[in-house]
C-alpha cells in the first residue's frame, strides 16, 4: 500500500504495518496553544479485553498532550478494529508500534518523539523503547505481574509512570515492587481511589499527565 504523508488536518488514516494495514488517527494540537515540534504515539490496552485506540484513557492522555501543543497518533494494534492481522500476545505488536514510529520519524524528522501506553499498551511500549529510543515515555498502569517484565530493558529517557491505587486489574503493589526492584529511574504518580480505567478520575489523569511532562516540552521555535 502507498505510504501516506503526514496530514495537515486531524482525522483517520491507514498506515502500512508489518502484518498489513494499521488503522490510525492523527490529531493536531489544540487551536489555542502553540504547536510544538513534538509527536506522541499513544498505544491502547489489551484488545482481547476490548481495548482499542478509542479507549477513554487513551483518548484522555492524547487530549492532555494536545493541550500542551503536541500532535498525537493513536492506532489499533494488529487484529483490532480495521487493522489487519491477528493478536500476537505482545510480540508482533512491538513491530506495529515500531512501524508507526518509523512512519512518524520519516514524515516529521525534526520533531521529538514521545511514546505513551495504557496497560497492555504500556507493556508494548516498554518492550519497544530500547530499540525505538523515544525522547520521553509515559506508562499508564503498566501491567507488572500480568506480563513478562523480566525482558524489559529499562528506558534511559525521561519516564512518567501513573498508577491508580485502587486498580482492580493491575496490582499496584506489583508495579511499585517492580519499579523499586529494577532500579527504574521513573517519576511515579500514585493516584488514590483510582480504578484501572480511571472511572471518575479522567480529569485527574489529564492533570497528572500534563504536570508530569511539562518540564520536557520542546521550544515552540525549535
Amino acid at each position: 500500500m502507498d505510504v501516506p504523508t503526514f496530514p495537515t488536518v486531524s482525522g483517520p488514516l491507514t498506515l502500512p504495518g508489518p502484518g498489513g494495514a494499521l488503522e490510525a488517527a492523527v490529531d493536531l494540537p489544540e487551536a489555542d496553544v502553540p504547536a510544538l515540534p513534538l509527536v506522541a504515539v499513544v498505544c491502547h490496552p489489551l484488545p482481547t479485553e476490548g481495548g482499542t485506540m478509542h479507549n477513554k484513557v487513551v483518548t484522555m492522555v492524547a487530549r492532555a498532550l494536545r493541550e500542551l501543543g503536541a500532535t498525537t497518533v493513536r492506532f489499533n494494534f494488529r487484529g483490532t478494529g480495521a487493522s489487519d492481522g491477528v493478536f500476537d500476545h505482545g510480540i508482533g505488536e512491538i513491530d506495529d508500534v515500531a512501524a508507526v514510529v518509523g512512519w512518524v520519524r520519516a514524515q516529521r524528522p525534526g520533531d521529538r518523539l514521545w511514546l505513551a501506553g495504557f496497560s497492555f499498551g504500556a507493556y508494548v511500549t516498554l518492550r519497544a523503547a530500547d530499540a525505538l529510543k523515544p525522547d520521553l515515555l509515559i506508562s499508564i498502569a503498566p501491567p507488572a505481574g500480568r506480563w513478562d517484565f523480566d525482558r524489559i530493558v529499562l528506558p534511559t529517557c525521561p519516564w512518567l509512570v501513573i498508577q491508580g491505587e485502587a486498580d482492580e486489574i493491575v496490582d499496584p503493589e506489583a508495579v511499585y515492587r517492580w519499579l523499586e526492584d529494577s532500579g527504574a529511574q521513573a517519576e511515579l504518580v500514585r493516584m488514590p481511589d483510582t480504578s484501572h480505567f480511571f472511572h471518575r478520575k479522567l480529569m485527574d489523569l489529564r492533570g497528572a499527565v500534563k504536570n508530569g511532562v511539562r518540564a520536557y516540552l520542546p521550544d515552540p521555535a525549535a
